[in-house]
């Protein structure tokens, strides 16, 4: 049979996804891009915002009305943060939510003997260890991401996460290790690790995410390892260091903000000040020169004055974020932002995120100036049809070159690029030299 997957949200719903369909696909289906071939759909949720879910429905619907026989499969965070509403949705024939993955291809087949709905959405304890899953490859991608940390004990105010994906558990360093080297022999040769709250990673197990960094370097095959999202408290001096000590590791850091401002930051219920997060941008660049530093921005939380949001964005001026994500507040049942007075009108907290932007846009092109005349080895990810080769250097500067011999990719290759100038978020340069790769005469 044939299967269809979509998913919605973040890098961790992206491995999950290719760790689903590993399994189905060990139990003889067939993976389709097709929907029109799909005799299943397996959508992997998010539920991160209240339009998170709008979209969601809209799919379901959708693939209900132009699929009437498929099998139809709800799994991710919104059947596991909201079950109640989830098994109310008639379109889907099987739901299941975060826990327990390696249960859905069983699902599936019962439900294909019997076709009687399943509702199985399984509550997490306290008590959870990491789930067992891997994935050997993910479709379509240059670079190979790993879960090695889920769930999350921070409950800030705005977010329903905690309530979607449980309490902080990470994987074991030999399952790390292992996976990382099956990673390496399928040709990967870039680790993203991600994770709900990365930098929590080990908490429960004595150990650090340092220390998840260390296993895999040295790997044969495996010349960059990346981190996914950063909570700022968690970023000591000491993980810094261990960090700078990896030959592997890719500078760039994705902070998460919020706001830079401090009453702002309270009432989220984040763990830092903006100073505090302003010195530890300072360690980071003394540390890593040329760094990536990126953030997420939230405009118009209840409450957010027009001085506050003023703080944010002269503070996002001040640190001088290579890029932001900014994104508008909203609300989200069942968190206590949700019942807060003094909720920010949409018109505001458009016009608030636009400025967020703007100041996030100047960042970016002053980040990308600094580059010019400098040399970074770049990985190759895709390339065009005219020639232009699109790759990324270890601080996630965008890099493009145009080359003589145009017929020839360049994907999964690394090259030295000296940086001419700058162009549209990204960087034009000309490779130099050889950066562990057989020549090319390009």
């Amino acid at each position: 049979m044939y299967i269809h997957f979509m998913t919605f949200g973040c890098k961790v719903n992206t491995y999950e996804t290719a760790c689903m369909t590993a399994a189905f696909e060990a139990e003889g289906f067939t993976t389709t891009l097709e929907k029109d071939l799909a005799d299943i759909f397996v959508i992997n949720s998010c539920t991160v915002t209240s339009e998170s879910d709008s979209k969601l429905r809209q799919t379901l619907r959708g693939l209900r009305r132009d699929h009437p026989q498929a099998v139809i499969v709800l799994t991710g965070c919104f059947p596991q943060a909201f079950p109640e509403e989830a098994a109310a949705e008639s379109c889907a024939d099987i739901v299941t939510g975060t826990k327990n993955r390696s249960d859905i291809v069983r699902l599936v087949k019962e439900y294909l003997e019997d076709r009687e709905r399943v509702c199985a959405v399984a509550p997490y304890s306290s008590h959870d260890s990491f789930e067992a899953m891997s994935a050997e490859h993910l479709e379509g991608h240059t670079r190979a991401f790993m879960k090695i940390q889920d769930g999350c004990n921070a409950f800030c105010t705005y977010c329903i996460i905690p309530y979607s994906r449980g309490r902080i558990r990470s994987k074991p360093l030999p399952d790390i290790v292992s996976e990382a080297e099956r990673l390496a022999e399928n040709g990967y040769r870039e680790i993203v690790l991600v994770g709900i709250n990365l930098a929590f990673y080990g908490a429960e197990l004595g150990l650090g995410l340092a220390d998840a960094v260390e296993a895999i370097s040295g790997i044969k095959g495996i010349d960059r390892i990346r981190l996914g999202s950063l909570e700022p408290e968690r970023m000591t001096d000491e993980i810094l260091h261990r960090l700078a000590a990896v030959p592997e590791f890719c500078p760039s850091f994705h902070l998460s903000l919020q706001s830079g401002c401090d009453r702002t930051l309270r009432a989220m219920n984040r763990r830092y000040t903006a100073d505090e997060y302003a010195a530890l941008v300072q360690r980071i660049r003394s540390i890593f020169p040329d760094c990536g530093i990126t953030a997420d921005v939230m405009a118009g939380f209840p409450g957010e004055t027009e001085e506050d949001h003023r703080q944010s964005v002269e503070f996002i001026r001040k640190i001088g974020f290579s890029d932001i994500h900014v994104f508008p507040y909203s609300r989200r049942k069942g968190t206590k932002a949700d019942l807060m007075k003094d909720q920010v009108p949409g018109d505001i907290k458009k016009r608030r995120a636009r400025e967020l932007a703007d100041a996030g846009a100047e960042c970016r092109g002053k980040f990308l100036q600094s580059l010019v005349g400098k040399e970074f080895p770049v990985l190759f990810e895709r390339e065009k049809s005219d020639g232009v080769h699109h790759g990324y250097a270890p601080n996630y500067a965008h890099i493009k070159i145009l080359t003589k011999n145009s017929e020839k990719s360049l994907r999964k290759m690394i090259f030295y690029v000296k940086i001419d100038k700058i162009g549209d978020n990204c960087c034009y340069g000309e490779i130099i030299r050889d950066g562990g790769d057989l020549d090319t005469n390009i």
